[in-house]
């Protein structure tokens, strides 16, 4: 669980002084976005973190007004993670990270009982970067394969990525159903810099790779198959991308879930269409959550 602070200057930058922005305090996190966006497009979805105790109540509403059923350890004594998103004048942003009580998430915070009724694990990156979060995210993933759920994982960050022992992430998540990520952090993984190369190299891993090329669309790639490009949707004006690549990753899913365990690859690429519009959505406008 994350509260982001977007800043967007209205003008050039005066280093050692003011500068006019646009200031906005949004809800945030990639899994929480990304479950936000699942339930306001029907799948139904528990999410499960922890949170700073002067911030659960307000976090809580947050997801449960968009339809996500949560379930939050509240820690009384670390705040909640934070982020502070720079966003250049393209939309692209630059983040600063204080994850706080996200890295005290432990196994005693999530129930197994919580899968009991699932059919998908969805895990995020950031739940494998750290050796106490690890811990967890491998017991989830033990938890999962023991009872026969499928596994969905968004790698997360390039730069928490880098710093794992190579082919570590590759290692951990091997088998599962679908990976999200964007083209740096396809690099990171496989070390290649074309996308359909990248793509394909990743579905030796995984049942679906939908990988995300922000403005220039996806590639979807699924084992004995050609990866198949899916076009962006243009915008007038991209404002801000945070959030673009986890509502994608929430609307994919959530058509993904509806067309069955094993849909076929035309009801992928309709998946990944739909996708994209809804990032598309997110771009033209601050913060990360539907509306």
């Amino acid at each position: 669980m994350i509260n982001d602070v977007l800043v967007k200057p209205l003008a050039g930058v005066v280093p050692g002084s003011d500068t006019p922005a646009a200031i906005r305090a949004r809800p945030g996190g990639a899994a929480a976005n990304q479950a936000a966006w699942m339930a306001h497009l029907g799948a139904a979805v528990t999410f499960a973190g922890r949170v700073g105790a002067g911030d659960a109540g307000y976090h809580r509403r947050e997801l449960t007004s968009v339809g996500v059923r949560t379930h939050l350890a509240v820690d009384p004594e670390a705040d909640t993670g934070s982020i502070v998103i720079m966003v250049a004048p393209d939309g692209e942003r630059t983040m600063f990270t204080d994850r706080a009580a996200n890295t005290r998430l432990r196994r005693d915070d999530i129930p197994a009982s919580l899968l009991d009724d699932a059919d998908v694990l969805h895990l995020t990156g950031y739940t494998f970067c750290e050796p106490p979060l690890l811990e967890v995210a491998l017991w989830l993933l033990d938890q999962a394969r023991s009872r026969g759920l499928a596994v969905t994982v968004d790698p997360g960050s390039a730069a928490f990525l880098a710093r794992m022992e190579p082919g570590a992430f590759l290692c951990w998540t091997d088998g599962a159903a679908v990976c999200f990520p964007n083209r740096d952090e396809a690099a990171v993984l496989v070390g290649e810099a074309d996308p359909v190369t990248m793509a394909t190299r990743l579905s030796r891993h995984y049942g679906v790779v939908a990988l995300k090329l922000g403005g220039a669309g996806c590639v979807l790639a699924v084992p004995g198959e050609d990866p198949v490009h899916i076009a962006a949707v243009g915008v007038p004006q991209v404002r801000d991308t945070t959030g673009a690549g986890d509502a994608f990753c929430g609307a994919f899913m959530s058509r993904w879930l509806a067309g069955g365990a094993d849909p076929p690859v035309t009801n992928l690429v309709g998946a990944a269409g739909f996708a994209a519009r809804i990032a598309a959505s997110v771009v033209t406008r601050f913060g990360a959550r539907p509306r």
